[in-house]
């Protein structure tokens, strides 16, 4: 934990295969990611979303968002993440906020090295759920330098504010 109570996590010795990354690259290489996942019931429909900035200038902002009939609000979270991850094309330092304790404990509270070390197992030996979705997001972080931010949900933060209401338009309707 550095002095601003921020967790840095970076996996070195995990291998990714190519993958396809679509958006931009700022001269720095320094993003800010806000992400979110909604489920109408759990399981039920659910949408994610995902706003990458560049180089800390809103004017360099770009909205991801989607969603899938049967799913669940862990992999909505898992999904936005995913995707925008996707956008950055190059290795980056990318501070990822998100009010997914789910997602934020797992790196910042060692849960995946214990998956890892486990073969994808809990600390109670039961398979980890969303073991698909994990492995993306393991191989689409690789190459970057990745601060987890814990972000209290529904609490002004203007951009975990329009992450939610993104995802929430993203729940595919009837």
């Amino acid at each position: 934990m550095d002095k601003y109570g921020i967790i840095t996590f970076m996996f070195n010795n995990i291998h990714s295969n190519s993958f396809t990354r679509v958006a931009a690259l700022s001269g720095d290489n320094v993003f800010t990611l806000y992400t979110d996942g909604a489920c109408k019931g759990n399981p039920g429909p659910g949408g994610w979303a995902a706003i990458l900035i560049t180089n800390e200038n809103e004017k360099g902002e770009q909205e991801f968002s989607g969603g899938e009939r049967d799913t669940t609000n862990n992999q909505m979270e898992l999904m936005g993440v995913i995707q925008g991850l996707k956008a950055v094309n190059a290795p980056s330092k990318i501070r990822i906020h998100s009010d997914s304790a789910y997602i934020v404990n797992a790196f910042t509270q060692n849960w995946i090295k214990t998956w890892l070390a486990n073969g994808w197992k809990t600390a109670d030996k039961k398979p980890v759920k969303n073991q698909n979705l994990w492995q993306e997001l393991l191989k689409l972080i690789q190459p970057h330098q990745v601060e987890w931010i814990k972000v209290k949900g529904h609490s002004g933060d203007k951009y975990n504010e329009r992450c939610d209401r993104l995802a929430v338009a993203a729940i595919p309707r009837d």
